[in-house]
């Protein structure tokens, strides 16, 4: 089971680019911050494109805010790759 956790990483790495010890750092920090506050969701959004090394535009920023702070955010990674996938 391990094995395939870590290989799950390692894909995941691959992708985005980001170590695994990076995500659950970020992860963490999350869980940690209030995500109605659109000041906590703005630095999160520079948090996370600056770890995937991607510029997020001024109105794809503002639309991942509000749907952030809505309580709109999708549950499932699909949606949420596609959505910064867009951003590029």
């Amino acid at each position: 089971m391990e094995r395939k956790n870590n290989s799950f990483f390692d894909d995941l790495e691959k992708k985005t680019n980001v170590k695994h010890q990076d995500l659950f750092k970020l992860a963490q920090s999350v869980n940690q911050t209030d995500l109605s506050n659109e000041k906590n969701v703005r630095q999160l959004i520079h948090q996370v494109a600056q770890m995937a090394n991607v510029s997020v535009s001024k109105q794809k920023e503002d639309e991942l805010v509000k749907a952030i702070t809505s309580n709109q955010i999708p549950m499932d990674f699909g949606t949420l790759a596609k959505m910064f996938q867009k951003s590029k």
